[in-house]
């Protein structure tokens, strides 16, 4: 019994330092998760009026990238039309991405649909971005927006 108590904490440390973003740069060509290309991509500007009513659409969408997760890379956003953004998750967290992604111009593929996030996951995402207290305070409301569970990233 001993034993297992000693080792519980060497577990947690061991978790919590694997739970970090990749290291390294997020260069063109690469790929995370599935291999994709960007043979039928859409504009993310396009995706908009794709996603008409609440069903899920298997799309192929580039945009570029304006924020990724500090913790773990777990998540990014890319801009679609008229400054919005759309919030990309790795399908099952199968995959993680560097954050050297942020400003760049990405493939995503997987399925898309407009979704409501809760007070509680906009909170969380802002706690994952390393916003303020009084940026994550300020969250009163739940947020319509296209989310994506992307299978595979290709960086152009």
């Amino acid at each position: 019994m001993k034993k297992i108590f000693a080792f519980l904490p060497t577990l947690m440390i061991g978790l919590t330092l694997l739970a970090q973003p990749p290291k390294g740069d997020a260069n063109s060509g690469m790929t995370f998760g599935e291999q994709t290309n960007a043979d039928g991509a859409i504009p993310a500007s396009e995706l908009v009026a794709k996603l008409n009513s609440p069903k899920t659409v298997e799309v192929k969408v580039t945009g570029k990238v304006t924020e990724v997760c500090k913790a773990e890379g777990c998540w990014l956003r890319m801009e679609t039309a008229e400054g919005q953004n759309m919030l990309i998750k790795m399908k099952d967290h199968a995959f993680l991405v560097p954050l050297s992604m942020n400003g760049k111009t990405i493939v995503a593929n997987g399925e898309a649909t407009y979704k409501e996030t809760s007070v509680e996951m906009l909170k969380h995402y802002a706690e994952d971005a390393n916003k303020s207290k009084a940026e994550i305070d300020a969250i009163k409301e739940p947020k319509k927006e296209i989310t994506m569970q992307a299978k595979g990233i290709l960086v152009l």
